[in-house]
């Protein structure tokens, strides 16, 4: 039976998720396949584990820590492609099967840290001479597993460890049922307009969209909803108050009523997380959460979040009231957060003689592919190849062969789905699907978006938001894929979660570059280059309001920790109304009563940790990567040299040394925060400031 295991599910029946095949069979994989999946490897990792556990005689480090990698590994595989499935074809029987694999999935996980045997073993290799002995990969692994453990309670007293199951998995259920909420709120929301005339402002190609849609639904007018496509344009141009004012308050109160409400998992979620930390040892989340992070304690990442803050603030102050007196001059005597958007759109084009819609024509998600591709080539020497034999789980989703061109082999499939679906989450992601273990074992990766979608002749035109969001997406997926650590658990984007948008961060600064552009950046009707005074325009208006647009993201990540280290989940404190009040001080209008934009915060409380307590992450790896594209400026945008430098030392290289070191590899010093506010022409007006700053030294990124 035991070889039967890998391809066939408890009742002898193939089951495509058990398959070792290069390319997942997406399209045979249904919802009956999970759970019988999910055992088969559940009772694989079990007997593995079980058997590491039993060992009496001498340890070694493939008997112990190489067995348990391959023990587990069928479990990881097999349900991250139930997961990714659940997130971009989801239907009532995924749901039904991932709620069920969830649960029996995360017991494992989190049970595993918590088994005396297995960490009996552990403990007793780690005194052994061989272990004693270990270096560089090999050691890091022992000494990060070791901590994760004690870390997870592989010390805790027996009550407390039963107790340590029980929130784990009620997490996982509660912050699976907050992204459905989300998702189902979402859905739920449609606005038909059928007065043309109401339509003043909007852009022909939202207008166009918003047409379709409508026909779609065998309706009259144009429809609306709170998908990105649809929702930004029309609060962004809409010159009808009503209209955007109706827009913003359904988007910023999603989840958080009737059938969809998240409230309740909101105050449930942050009451199992702080019972989790306090069960460890420690006073609440944030500190169980950037223990391992670059940060290491809650108070160094608010101590980070603060100080920018306070670099930001006079700009902030400035962009406010000139916006404020801006909207007065449009005739808005009170600026409301729903004319934000669309005053700042009106001071845009004043000021710099720029519209970004005028920029769509040039930036076809075909095209936009199509340079990044040619950006990583030249950078990385590898290549994207079209694979039409490999199996999708939707007509969209396009999969490619990334290939190293020095060595012709395979280092990943790449699956690319850009365009929303009611059955696909919003927001735009990269998930690893397979991590390889180096040697020619390749990845298997993903970057999903949801991008305005093709209008009736088939062509996407985007955005530069939306340009620059692809761009970010691949940074990450660059980092999936060129990986080769040997460990899978120290490999890829498995690295402290202040450092995994590094990569991303940083390949958005090429989505700016006027040598960059010119690869892909042509007319989609003429192959007309992107004019130069249009460039010119963009990058003029880059920097536009950025204090204001720096202090939101600076609130969010300080609301986050908030959350995280005052709330009592257990109190008479609302963490709906502490959101909204830490928020309401980073923001440009007053915030109404009802805002309840956290109620569908998925990064925050759509996994048991995601971003949770590492908000502050953006704006840590946003100095990151400031810094470190500035060795592309001094010595080449596209230079294959400094392009194999980043490759060799933080690409490729995973969680296999510690963060700072990488970048210090790279860079040949720590980080520098004044990169990030040169760039964004915030070090002129503070006082305060110093551009030179080391933030590494004083608890910074």
């Amino acid at each position: 039976m035991a070889s039967c295991h890998a391809l066939c599910d408890l009742h002898g029946v193939s089951n495509p998720l058990l398959e070792e095949r290069r390319d997942i069979a997406f399209d045979q994989i249904t919802p009956e396949h999970v759970v019988p999946a999910i055992d088969v490897a559940l009772e694989r990792a079990t007997s593995g584990v079980e058997r590491i556990a039993s060992l009496t005689g001498p340890l070694t480090y493939d008997e112990v820590l190489g067995a348990l990698d391959r023990a587990t590994h069928l479990l990881e595989r097999s349900f991250t492609v139930v997961e990714h499935l659940e997130s971009v074809a989801t239907s009532p029987a995924w749901r039904a099967a991932y709620g069920l694999a969830q649960e029996k999935q995360s017991a494992f996980w989190s049970g595993l840290p918590l088994h005396e045997g297995l960490f009996a073993v552990l403990s007793r290799y780690a005194e052994t001479s061989e272990a004693k002995a270990l270096e560089g990969i090999r050691k890091r692994h022992l000494d990060k597993l070791m901590e994760d453990y004690v870390r997870s309670g592989a010390r805790l007293g027996p009550a407390d460890k039963a107790r340590l199951r029980e929130v784990d998995v009620e997490l996982a259920a509660k912050t699976t049922k907050f992204s459905q909420n989300t998702l189902d709120s979402t859905n739920a929301f449609e606005l038909y307009v059928e007065d043309e005339a109401r339509l003043e402002g909007l852009p022909e190609s939202a207008k166009k969209a918003a047409r379709a849609a409508a026909i779609a639904k065998d309706k009259a007018g144009y429809r609306f909803t709170l998908h990105a496509p649809s929702y930004v344009p029309a609060v962004t141009h809409l010159a009808d108050r009503a209209l955007r004012q109706t827009l913003w308050t359904a988007y910023n109160e999603r989840a958080s009523r009737g059938d969809f409400d998240n409230r309740t998992l909101l105050r449930d979620i942050l009451r199992l997380r702080r019972d989790k930390a306090v069960l460890l040892g420690m006073t609440d989340f944030s500190d169980f959460a950037t223990a391992d992070r670059m940060a290491k304690t809650g108070a160094n990442a608010r101590a980070f979040v603060r100080d920018l803050r306070e670099r930001t603030r006079g700009f902030f102050d400035h962009e406010r009231e000139e916006l404020r007196a801006y909207g007065r001059e449009l005739g808005i005597a009170t600026l409301e957060a729903w004319d934000v958007g669309w005053v700042a759109e009106k001071l845009r084009k004043a000021r710099h003689d720029f519209d970004e819609e005028a920029l769509r024509p040039y930036f076809s998600a075909k095209t936009a592919l199509t340079g990044i591709f040619a950006i990583l080539s030249r950078l990385y020497g590898v290549s994207f190849v079209r694979d039409e034999a490999a199996p999708t789980w939707h007509p969209a989703a396009e999969a490619y062969r990334l290939v190293d061109d020095a060595r012709k082999t395979r280092l990943a499939t790449v699956y690319v789905d850009l365009f929303p679906r009611d059955s696909k989450n919003g927001g735009a992601w990269m998930m690893p699907m397979r991590t390889g273990s180096g040697g020619g074992d390749p990845h298997v990766a993903l970057v999903a978006a949801n991008f305005t979608p093709p209008d009736d002749k088939g062509v996407s035109l985007l955005n530069h938001r939306e340009v620059e969001t692809l761009f970010h997406e691949f940074g990450h997926l660059v980092h999936a894929c060129m990986s080769d650590v040997p460990v899978r658990r120290l490999a890829g984007t498995n690295v402290a979660w202040d450092f995994v948008e590094l990569p991303s961060q940083i390949m958005e600064n090429w989505a700016w570059e006027r040598e960059v552009l010119d690869l892909f950046a042509k007319h989609h009707e003429t192959g007309e280059r992107l004019p130069a005074e249009l460039f010119d325009r963009m990058v003029a208006a880059r920097n536009f309001r950025v204090g204001s647009v720096q202090m939101q993201q600076l609130g969010f990540a300080e609301m986050d920790l908030a959350l995280h280290c005052d709330v009592d989940p257990k109190g008479d404190a609302d963490p709906m109304h502490v959101a909204r009040d830490v928020l309401a001080e980073h923001v440009t209008a007053p915030l109404p009563p009802d805002y309840a934009m956290v109620a569908s915060f998925g990064h925050l409380f759509s996994s048991p940790t995601g971003y949770a307590a590492g908000y502050y992450s953006y704006k840590w790896a946003e100095v990151l990567g400031a810094d470190a594209f500035g060795r592309f400026l001094e010595e080449g945008l596209l230079d294959p040299r400094v392009g194999a430098a980043f490759r060799s030392s933080v690409l490729e290289r995973g969680d296999s040394e510690d963060p700072g070191a990488l970048f210090r590899t790279f860079r040949g010093r720590d980080p520098e925060l004044g990169a990030l506010l040169r760039r964004q022409g915030l070090v002129a007006a503070s006082p305060t400031a110093n551009p030179t700053a080391n933030p590494a030294a004083d608890g910074g990124a």
